[in-house]
């Protein structure tokens, strides 16, 4: 059995020792596969080292958090692009908006958003979306940079069926995570009306452990509870929702 987690900060962990603890966890969990979306400028050298330490397992993305999206968003995504990270990069994220923290940047955050898109485009490859409180917004420019070239993940979706509709129409997927382990969170709903061929599974390590683990500080080796209770909401052995999300996963990253 293989598990991907396809979003995972682990990056973060500032000990070395338990940085290699928690990537022994991953694979006593089947955990073998962990894709690492960049936030910043300061995030990319974590991310690059986790790489070139865990080159068949760790897989680097790049792009500015929207978040992370201040008054100097141009200057930052011109430094990004420009970086030789000196490692293979397969998506761009995670980016998207967020009107959770702050709507004051909201036309920051959209432009920076719409530069990242076509700078995926360029590449050929996926997006990784961040979505809080802005669905309309975000599908909004979804629509306006529509082409068959824009693909990627949902990250972190707790939408409705609608939605979830929705984004697989416009080619992508939905990445799960722990809040389907919550019961108020209704995701099982969300997930009974659509086929396991739309999503992959994701921790966002350290944030928003899954249930038992609900509470503290999240790490990628807990995808196993995640992908637990999605076998569970389709009926299916633990080892087939594995094995169809990290196909999933090899179909938008191409490895």
């Amino acid at each position: 059995m293989v598990l991907t987690d396809t979003h995972t900060h682990i990056y973060y962990e500032e000990n070395a020792v338990e940085l290699e603890n928690k990537m022994n966890r991953c694979f006593a969990e089947k955990v073998d596969r962990l894709f690492l979306p960049n936030v910043d400028l300061s995030s990319l050298t974590k991310i690059k080292q986790l790489v070139q330490n865990y080159p068949s397992n760790c897989f680097a993305m790049n792009g500015l958090h929207p978040c992370d999206v201040k008054e100097d968003y141009l200057e930052v995504l011109n430094q990004l692009k420009s970086i030789e990270l000196g490692v293979p990069i397969y998506a761009i994220g995670e980016i998207g908006i967020d009107l959770y923290w702050d709507k004051s940047t909201l036309a920051f955050q959209k432009h920076a958003f719409k530069l990242q898109i076509d700078w995926a485009i360029e590449l050929d490859l996926p997006i990784v979306i961040h979505c809080r409180e802005a669905f309309d917004e975000v599908f909004d420019v979804l629509e306006e940079k529509k082409q068959p070239k824009l693909r990627g993940i949902f990250h972190c979706f707790t939408g409705t069926i609608e939605q979830a509709q929705k984004a697989i129409d416009l080619g992508f997927y939905l990445g799960i995570g722990g809040v389907v382990t919550y019961k108020k969170a209704n995701l099982d709903l969300v997930l009974e009306a659509v086929d396991l061929k739309h999503i992959v599974l994701e921790t966002d390590s350290p944030y928003l452990a899954p249930v038992p683990r609900r509470g503290k500080p999240n790490e990628s080796s807990y995808l196993i509870h995640i992908a637990n209770k999605v076998a569970e909401i389709y009926n299916l052995p633990v080892e087939e929702i594995a094995k169809i999300t990290t196909e999933n996963s090899i179909k938008i990253f191409k490895i």
